[in-house]
């Protein structure tokens, strides 16, 4: 950054996915608009990082919602294939259940037959599902999501209380499930996205059935190079908008003059700006940069909101090939509801974890070096736990004997590079409340207007980002991001992004390659 720069229109703390998103969606309307990231590269949590050859995705690792990245793009007359090459995964990804491996196939027919392999009437009562769960998706995506939530009343349009009992707010996500599948396999299978949402499914309105949508009808996707990709292009969409990148540079305060946003403090320097847009931790934020007098919430209130969980990551270099690995997979193999206790009601390092295994280098040969493996290894934790080195240690002997019986290859003795990631390391990384890995639990009390504000009391300022509204993951990130952007351009008097954008081909999904991953 240089030693003094101009009076800025907005200012936008954080280049994760809401920051990017912001900040395009601002300087398109000519705003001139600055991004200050604390690390050395952006992108936030889904940073990148290199070593010894492989290539780390540091954050997220499932691209679904492929309709919203088409979107975003589409609003700056872009295209995701002009950035990156994107192909649907099939089968989308595995599940190793105690009784053996599920592969879940890509598209809903291929489904429904395994389904009802497994269940008899399984495949018509999936149907049946995503019917229902089509409806939500249509519904939150087309008019929800795209809301700033500052009140109850925006939702209280006709047409909304109308189609407000299809979206099942009142009715658990577990009844739903059930209601559909018997076989606990199928069950666990519809209830795992859940578990990233913040609750148990016992806990989550069945409104959040629209994942299962995203999941298996509309696909899990895989953008070649890896998620960062994903970054790249978006800081290219915001920078041929005009937007300027100031990476290595921590915001220590958001100013305030007259009762009003005056800019922020970066290195003792004061950056005047209109606008700020804070899209780091909203926690953060709120509770450390914005002036005293300005903040909504207190440490109570923080206190007794419900998180996501955290996670517990290894980043594994494989010095060999690792047959019968898939991109994607789940290990269900161990009591899913004991694990879910421990995240949510009893908070403790688990005894017994499920996880996630993600090997892009199955799917993508530039992300490892010839003939080697890259994995990334997840275990969901309770928010806020101590750090507990010998815990980490245990899990990580756990879950590795469990993945070396499933692929009957000594997988320890082929490691050449590991590093592990945690509570400590999201604070330290992220300013990240609790440790979180995932933002707020995505509870009815906790749904769309009882989010944290996405307008802060200080006249200027906004947040964005996983926090709040309209919630975790990358595509709500995205929009977050938009929406944010959308506000200020509204108090101005300029239009901000449309709800939706008409995809002119090439952008469609049947256009991009299906691979057996």
């Amino acid at each position: 950054m240089s030693q003094e720069l101009p009076s800025l229109d907005a200012a936008v703390i954080g280049s994760g996915f809401a920051g990017l998103a912001a900040a395009a969606t601002l300087a398109k309307q000519g705003l001139d608009v600055a991004v200050f990231e604390q690390h050395d590269i952006p992108g936030g949590r889904a940073r990148r990082f290199d070593v010894e050859g492989f290539r780390f995705d540091m954050g997220p690792s499932w691209y679904w919602m492929p309709d919203v990245f088409d979107r975003f793009f589409a609003h700056f007359n872009r295209r995701v294939d002009e950035f990156y090459d994107l192909v649907r995964l099939d089968p989308s990804y595995r599940v190793e259940f105690k009784a053996g491996p599920f592969d879940v196939p890509a598209g809903i027919p291929a489904l429904a037959a395994a389904f009802e392999a497994i269940e008899p009437g399984a495949g018509a009562a999936l149907e049946s599902f995503l019917a229902e769960a089509k409806v939500k998706y249509d519904i939150g995506m087309g008019r929800f999501v795209n809301k700033p939530a500052h009140s109850m009343m925006e939702f209280a349009r006709l047409d909304i209380l109308r189609d407000a009992p299809r979206l099942q707010l009142l009715r658990s996500f577990s009844d739903h499930v059930r209601k559909h599948f018997k076989d606990p396999r199928l069950i666990q299978l519809m209830e795992f996205p859940v578990l990233f949402l913040g609750s148990k499914p016992q806990t989550t309105p069945a409104l959040y059935s629209l994942m299962n949508y995203a999941d298996t009808a509309l696909g899990t996707w895989y953008p070649m190079g890896g998620m960062h990709g994903i970054v790249e292009a978006m800081v290219q969409v915001a920078k041929d908008q005009g937007v300027t990148f100031h990476c290595g540079k921590s915001v220590q305060g958001i100013l305030e003059e007259d009762g009003q946003t005056a800019g922020i403090q970066v290195d003792g320097k004061k950056i005047a700006a209109r606008y700020v847009v804070a899209a780091c931790d909203y926690h953060h934020a709120e509770q450390h940069l914005l002036p005293k007098p300005f903040r909504r919430y207190d440490a109570r209130y923080w206190d007794r909101r419900a998180m996501s969980p955290s996670s517990l990551l290894f980043y594994l270099g494989i010095d060999r090939r690792l047959p019968g690995l898939k991109h994607h997979t789940l290990f269900f193999d161990t009591p899913f509801d004991a694990h879910a206790e421990e995240i949510y009601d009893t908070p403790d390092w688990p005894a017994d974890p499920l996880f996630y295994v993600c090997a892009p280098s199955v799917t993508d040969s530039s992300v490892a070096p010839q003939g080697c493996e890259n994995l990334f290894l997840l275990v969901p934790i309770a928010p806020g736990l101590d750090p507990d080195e010998a815990a980490c240690a245990r899990i990580f002997d756990q879950i590795m004997d469990r993945l070396e019986r499933r692929l009957d290859v000594p997988v320890r003795n082929h490691i050449v590079y590991k590093r592990q990631y945690a509570h400590r390391e999201f604070i330290e990384d992220y300013n990240a409340f609790k440790g979180n890995a995932y933002g707020l639990a995505n509870t009815l009390t906790q749904t769309a207007f009882l989010k944290p504000k996405l307008k802060s009391k200080l006249p200027g300022t906004y947040f964005a980002g996983q926090l709040t509204t309209p919630g975790p993951g990358v595509p709500p990130s995205i929009i977050s991001g938009q929406v944010a952007a959308g506000e200020i351009l509204k108090s101005m008097g300029l239009p901000g992004p449309p709800e939706s954008v008409a995809i002119e081909q090439p952008a469609a999904l049947e256009t991009y390659p299906t691979v057996t991953a």
